[in-house]
């Protein structure tokens, strides 16, 4: 078995990135002559989508293998059509899983007690049939998570048996007004932090600290975004030993300096995202070339980072 944290970080090492690819189909970002092959399979349904969408993340996955460090399907873009967009997720993650990078179902799942064992299951596989053998579930190694509902939540959606599984927290998020909520002052903030980003942020902390890997960083990891470098660095104090998702570089306006902001002292402990920065980068071309192009982004990405 390996820690979640482990294999994120020997992708790392391996693939010389700290890039995380997000993969985010939506028709628009999918070239015509997919389009017409799944019309022509399926006629304007639901399955033509999730079939032309399949085709698209196999495409970016062989183009991008050993050049990232994960990939994170954002979870909505294939839920909204139905058993065959969810077909196509568990399809996508097994195809990433097959070309040897960790995948980060990003979810932002919560709930209690059967609820979060079910997220859980449907995410990282085991969950129960009739027989003694789980069914067919999830394939991914991360599960991102809001912790709104506490430690019963998190932990229990994290309670792998595997042992090598792990969620990424929300704890300061890239968008313009996650301050409306993360950035309220507390009156008992003196006990964890002084706001609710870092209230979460002493939380997470508290629920990694006896889950370490061997990299030094925990299964238990938090979303900071970079468009906010300077809580990342604060709150990088906060949690010392914890593998930053890093949202908000390029196509959300932050640098690479942003996105570096919450590394460790040594450089570890972030994971940077990108999305249609990569993978609809093909569409400000004059060719439909769209691995291509992803895999040339990709590596401008990689490039922009190692200097940041």
């Amino acid at each position: 078995m390996v820690h979640a944290a482990d294999e994120i970080n020997l992708a790392m090492e391996t693939s010389g990135s700290r890039a995380c690819v997000g993969l985010d189909p939506r028709p628009d970002m999918i070239p015509e002559s997919l389009q017409r092959v799944a019309l022509d399979a399926h006629g304007d349904t639901a399955e033509a989508v999730a079939a032309a969408f399949t085709e698209f993340n196999a495409g970016i996955i062989e183009a991008i293998a050993g050049a990232c460090a994960a990939v994170k399907p954002q979870v909505a873009c294939y839920e909204a059509y139905g058993a065959a967009g969810w077909q196509c997720l568990l399809d996508t993650m097994a195809m990433a899983r097959d070309a040897g990078i960790p995948v980060i179902a990003d979810g932002k799942r919560g709930d209690l007690g059967s609820s979060a064992i079910h997220y859980r299951e449907s995410f990282f596989g085991g969950a129960p049939g009739f027989g003694d053998k789980p069914v067919t579930g999830g394939d991914a190694q991360w599960l991102t998570v809001h912790a709104y509902l506490g430690s019963d939540s998190v932990l229990t959606i994290l309670d792998d048996p595997a042992e090598e599984r792990g969620v990424f927290v929300l704890v300061k998020t890239s968008n313009p007004s996650s301050g409306e909520l993360q950035d309220i002052n507390l009156a008992d903030g003196e006990a964890r932090g002084t706001n609710v980003a870092d209230t979460v942020a002493a939380l997470v902390h508290e629920w990694g600290s006896a889950r370490l890997g061997q990299c030094g960083l925990s299964d238990v990891g938090a979303v900071v975004g970079a468009t906010y470098p300077d809580d990342a660095r604060r709150l990088r104090k906060k949690m010392p030993n914890t593998l930053f998702l890093v949202p908000g570089y390029g196509a959300q306006g932050a640098s690479a300096a942003d996105a570096l902001a919450g590394a460790r002292s040594d450089g570890s402990g972030v994971l940077v995202s990108s999305s249609r920065g990569i993978t609809a980068a093909w569409t400000k071309t004059d060719t439909d070339d769209f691995a291509g192009s992803a895999r040339q982004a990709l590596d401008a990405m990689n490039a922009d980072l190692s200097q940041g």
